[in-house]
C-alpha cells in the first residue's frame, strides 16, 4: 500500500457505472450490517481494517487443518507476518475484504482482488467450522458482489478444489447464472454479478430472516 492516493477508473458498460475512485479510500464504515445464518444466530458483518491482523491470525489458528487446505489448497497452520498485512490492508477498491464476527471474535473473513486493468476479480473466503454450513459464505457474496458492483467490476471469477461442493453450493445458491470449468482436481468458477431475479429474490429471503432475530432480541431484552 503505498501513501499517496492512486486514482483508478472503473467503467462498467453493463451497470452504468464510470466512476473516478481513489485506491486509497477511507474506512466504509457505512458498510457494516448485522447478518443471521440460516438457523438464526445474528452476527456483526464490516470491511476488514488493518488493526484486525491479530483477530486473523487467532482466526486462522482455529480453523481445521482441511479447511485451510480447501482456502489455500496446501498445509497452511500459520500465517506469516507478510500474509497477515497483506490480508488485512486493503485498498477498499481494487482489493476489499469483509469480515464477520461475535463479540471480538471473527467467525469468516471474505474478500476480492480485482485482476488488473479488468472488471473482474476473484472472490474466496472461508468460514470457521463451526460456522460451517448456515449460511455464512452466502451472506458474504451478497455483500461482496454488491460492494464489486458498486465498484465496477461486472464479473467474478474463483478456483476451488472438485470436491469442494460446499463452495459450489453457495454460489450456485446466490442465484447467478455460474460457469465451472473441471480442470483435473480444481473448479474454475466465473459468474456475472449484476443483479438478477434470483438473487434478489434470495437476499429478499435473507432480510426477512435479519428482522426477524432483531425483533426477537429486541423482545428479550
Amino acid at each position: 500500500m503505498t501513501d499517496s492516493p492512486r486514482k483508478l477508473t472503473s467503467t462498467s458498460p453493463s451497470n452504468g457505472v464510470h466512476a473516478d475512485q481513489w485506491s486509497i479510500r477511507p474506512y466504509p464504515s457505512n458498510l457494516a450490517s448485522d447478518v443471521v445464518t440460516g438457523p438464526g444466530v445474528l452476527l456483526h458483518l464490516r470491511p476488514i481494517r488493518s488493526q484486525d491482523a491479530a483477530l486473523l491470525v487467532r482466526f486462522h489458528e482455529g480453523l481445521s487443518p482441511d479447511s485451510v487446505y480447501r482456502r489455500y489448497f496446501s498445509v497452511h497452520p500459520h500465517l506469516s507476518d507478510s500474509e497477515v498485512r497483506h490480508l488485512t490492508q486493503v485498498d477498499y477498491v481494487d482489493r476489499f475484504a469483509f469480515v464477520v464476527e461475535t463479540g471480538d471474535t471473527l467467525v469468516a473473513v471474505g474478500r476480492f482482488d480485482r485482476i488488473p486493468e479488468t472488471t473482474e476479480a476473484e472472490v474466496a473466503f472461508i468460514v470457521a467450522d463451526e460456522y460451517q454450513h448456515q449460511g455464512v459464505g452466502l451472506l458474504l457474496l451478497d455483500h461482496l458482489a454488491d460492494e464489486a458492483w458498486s465498484l465496477g467490476i461486472t464479473t467474478f471469477t474463483a478456483e476451488t478444489q472438485a470436491d469442494n461442493r460446499s463452495m459450489m453450493g453457495v454460489f450456485e445458491a446466490s442465484g447467478f447464472a455460474v460457469n465451472a470449468r473441471f480442470d483435473e482436481e480444481v473448479i474454475t468458477a466465473r459468474f456475472s454479478i449484476q443483479p438478477t431475479d434470483e438473487s434478489r429474490a434470495s437476499r429478499g429471503r435473507r432480510t426477512v430472516r435479519v428482522e426477524g432475530a432483531r425483533r426477537a432480541r429486541s423482545d428479550g431484552a
